[in-house]
């Protein structure tokens, strides 16, 4: 039995209650590289509440209809755990980074190349050692999982919820709320030794949070971490889109990584340009980041072993995306996080990545798809034709 499980059991009285240590030692022995507990409701609700409600109302939102469901009383899901969760009094948000020494999409690479999100090249290797495409939504809520079976095990009954970028929760404001890292003007996560190359997942749970039973002195216990942007604005400079119009806002109606995954159908012709090769999602604005470059220096940074990346992902060939039909797509991408977009929405990608290239060979493959009957292909491919016809 592990050291934590122990303590908890005799620990454990007529009112069970986690304590942070035992928290954050449970999520590392599960893999993950770090994890705050926090007590709810935290002192920063209503402040994040408020903030959600201005960013919808201003219609940044866009297509993703989910970000504004509404409960019964017409509070928007998302404003504050205790709308969907009333019997919440704790999250455990852990964070697994998926970070490599793979090049960034902003460093130099031969024409004729994409760039697909870092996130998305997860993989995993089966029993005979092959590697397969892997979505890191389940790799998580599997270790989520386990670390709710341990506390079942120890505490008995309570009410919990596991959460990896799929429920009505905004897991970046909890993450900031427990101490974790920064909300950066990018609006990512920053860790302070981790970056921002990492994936939140969040264990609720109606445990309340003990201090009073914490070997932690009181000065030591998790606190907020301060905002370290300073005055640098590298990553809103470097907005191809111009989707970061204010520090700490993200407009997803011009965001790269909003048109290239969510968004369905053409994509404004006035943004095309500036898409330049980003086939799914876009880390420009994290690439550009001095605290990212700063993790990759830090001892700290270990490659997670379930979201390996594959090495075809990384700048991978605009000719072999060109060349997939639906069914080696599926065969591709199946598990994979850019089986996303779809395949008529990653093609339509390429095809704006092409016409970004200046490469002429591709001229013949976006004459076939200038007469598609998806919109949103047709569109881009009769752009990127004209595009390269003008020798743009």
């Amino acid at each position: 039995m592990s050291e934590w499980a122990q303590t908890s059991r005799s620990s454990t009285n007529t009112s069970p209650s986690l304590t942070r240590e035992m928290a954050r030692n449970v999520s590392i022995e599960a893999g993950f590289a770090d994890a705050r507990l926090l007590a709810l409701p935290h002192a920063a609700e209503a402040r994040d509440a408020a903030r959600f409600a201005d960013w919808v109302h201003a219609g940044n939102a866009s297509a993703m209809s989910y970000l504004e469901r509404r409960s019964d009383d017409g509070q928007l899901s998302r404003s504050r755990v205790h709308v969907p969760f009333p019997w919440a009094q704790s999250a455990l948000v852990c964070f697994a980074t998926y970070d490599s020494a793979h090049p960034r999409s902003i460093d130099p690479t031969p024409a004729g190349r994409g760039w697909i999100a870092r996130y998305a090249w997860t993989s995993r290797r089966d029993a005979n050692g092959t590697r397969r495409p892997a979505d890191y939504h389940k790799a998580l809520l599997k270790r989520l999982r386990a670390i709710d079976s341990h506390l079942h095990a120890i505490f008995g009954e309570f009410e919990s919820r596991a959460y990896v970028d799929t429920g009505p929760i905004v897991e970046r404001a909890l993450a900031t709320a427990a101490g974790l890292g920064w909300t950066a003007k990018n609006t990512c996560l920053i860790h302070p030794k981790l970056g921002s190359y990492g994936f939140l997942a969040v264990l609720l749970t109606s445990l309340p949070v003990d201090d009073a039973r914490s070997s932690i002195a009181p000065k030591a216990l998790p606190q907020i971490v301060p905002d370290r942007c300073g005055t640098c604005t590298r990553c809103i400079d470097a907005c191809p889109t111009h989707a970061l119009d204010l520090p700490y806002r993200m407009d997803a109606t011009r965001c790269i990584a909003y048109l290239t995954i969510e968004h369905k159908g053409p994509i404004a012709e006035e943004l095309m340009p500036n898409i330049g090769r980003q086939v799914f999602g876009c880390d420009i604005c994290q690439d550009v980041c001095p605290w990212n470059r700063k993790s990759r220096r830090s001892s700290s940074t270990v490659i997670d072993p379930e979201l390996d990346p594959r090495p075809e992902l990384v700048n991978p060939a605009l000719e072999w995306l060109a060349a997939l039909d639906e069914q080696s797509f599926e065969r591709e991408f199946s598990g994979s996080p850019v089986r996303r977009a779809g395949f008529s929405g990653l093609r339509r990608n390429v095809a704006i990545a092409i016409g970004n290239s200046g490469l002429a060979q591709f001229v013949p493959a976006l004459e076939v798809w200038a007469a598609a009957t998806d919109d949103g292909l047709r569109a881009a491919a009769r752009w990127a034709l004209n595009r390269l016809r003008r020798g743009e």
